[in-house]
């Protein structure tokens, strides 16, 4: 099975390596059909500091390294 990938934005990186990404998606009411945009937050994990509050970047599905952190940083986007 293919691991989860989400794209979001860094909202915290205070932690050491780990980062709080905040991912926005657009759902849809059932009944009346108004679009709508809910946003959740992942904690995630990286090993380099290249990575800073308000940079947008992919997180993917990974094993736990701790009790709330399951994804892990893959990749800067461009702005």
């Amino acid at each position: 099975m293919p691991k989860k990938e989400l794209k979001g934005i860094i909202v915290s990186d205070k932690m050491q390596k780990t980062a709080v990404v905040e991912v926005e998606r657009i759902k849809e009411h059932p009944k009346y059909k108004r679009r709508f945009k809910v946003h959740k937050k992942y904690k995630a994990h990286f090993e380099s500091g290249e990575f800073k509050a308000g940079d947008k970047v992919t997180i993917r599905e990974s094993k736990p390294y701790s009790k709330d952190t399951n994804f892990e940083i893959v990749s800067k986007l461009d702005k």
